[in-house]
């Protein structure tokens, strides 16, 4: 029985997370989660879990209502909460938290001795060089769970790093794949929600529309397989079928493909390295029919090199860039500025931001300080 800790048990990778527990409740148990703002889903998954020991919330006023409710249980509120479960008794976190909040607890996490099921992209995008770090100390193991990085995982597994010639990652286009640049300036917050075929939340589907979350999977490869950003490609596949593939040096392609559905790379990497059932149809290549893929044309989303070049600068370059989209994003989303102006508010923040190196974890705050007040003071003048 492997013990889980759950850090967005609300969103869409924690909810799916939960469907694969119960789908093995044999193999895996909840004893821990966190959620944000709602309380009744911690409350139903108090009742659903009865070996859930910690709780946390985002609000005060949630957490004490809930203990009232749950007198036998540990609930806990804030980022403080947060820390406590990724430093609690448990055997593998999962998080799936979203945003520059999920970096403190998977750092947490490793120096209290655990592994991690990473679904928090930012994790490794803004402080990569310190989690790399942290792991190599405590020995401990980092399980992507992202469709595209469970994907490059799968394909490395029983082959030699060193032989490895490049990593592909494929990319659907997002919402807006078939639009031109000029048709993008009119774009709606509606339409940029409505993904061709993932199912996902809110940011991450808009960074997927800007190709800003295909530039953020990069900078998680370089770190999670320690391969140059040289040898990192993107390639455009509408269909979602094939994840991602490997170019080994004998020009041999590996690619893992399958349905577009989040269920198989969670629980891959909670199985790790065994494989079970999983409850979904099976892939039908001839129903799928012709697969495509192009290159990327990073002129119509220069996000896309914007990540790469702020990869290979290195230092704070990730994390503001990181700050400055999240910033974007959110007052896209409340019709605060227009789609494109996401793309220029970031590509100004990483080309005026003060290069600095991260030596420690405050080196890190300060740059994502830096990169939402830039992007805040840019959203200001324009309301």
């Amino acid at each position: 029985m492997k013990r889980i800790a759950l850090l967005g048990a609300s969103g869409s990778i924690g909810t799916q997370t939960i469907d694969v527990i119960l789908q093995h409740p044999d193999l895996f148990d909840l004893v821990s989660f966190g959620v944000g703002t709602r309380a009744e889903t911690a409350r139903n998954l108090l009742k659903q879990f009865p070996d859930v020991s910690l709780c946390a919330v985002k609000n005060e006023t949630d957490a004490l209502s809930l203990m009232k409710e749950f007198p036998d249980k540990t609930i806990l509120y804030g980022e403080a909460g947060l820390k406590t479960i990724a430093e609690s008794d448990y055997d593998v976190l999962v998080n799936a938290l979203v945003g520059f909040a999920g970096f403190a607890p998977t750092l947490a996490a490793i120096e209290s001795d655990h592994d991690v099921a990473l679904a928090n992209k930012e994790s490794l995008v803004c402080g990569g060089e310190l989690i790399t770090r942290a792991l190599a100390l405590h020995g401990r193991t980092l399980i992507p769970i992202d469709s595209e990085h469970s994907a490059i995982f799968q394909c490395l597994q029983g082959n030699r790093m060193r032989q490895v010639k490049r990593l592909i990652i494929t990319a659907s286009g997002g919402s807006f794949r078939n639009r031109t640049r000029e048709e993008l300036d009119s774009v709606t917050v509606e339409e940029a929600l409505a993904h061709p075929n993932w199912s996902m939340g809110a940011k991450i589907t808009i960074d997927s529309a800007t190709m800003m979350n295909k530039g953020f999977e990069v900078t998680e490869a370089h770190w999670l397989f320690g391969v140059p950003y040289e040898q990192i490609d993107v390639l455009m596949h509408p269909e979602s079928i094939v994840h991602s593939m490997v170019e080994y040096v004998d020009k041999s392609v590996m690619a893992q493909m399958g349905s577009p559905d989040m269920r198989l790379p969670i629980q891959y990497a909670l199985s790790w390295p065994d494989r079970l059932p999983l409850d979904e149809p099976p892939l039908d290549l001839a129903k799928a029919g012709t697969l495509h893929f192009s290159a990327p044309d990073t002129e119509r989303f220069p996000l896309l090199a914007l990540a790469y070049e702020a990869g290979m600068k290195g230092g704070n370059l990730s994390a503001v860039m990181n700050a400055a989209n999240e910033t974007a994003n959110a007052a896209f989303r409340n019709h605060e500025i227009p789609f494109t102006m996401i793309e220029d508010i970031v590509i100004g923040a990483v080309h005026d931001a003060p290069y600095g190196p991260l030596k420690t974890p405050g080196d890190l705050y300060a740059a994502d300080e830096w990169g939402g007040e830039y992007a805040a003071a840019k959203i200001r003048k324009l309301n």
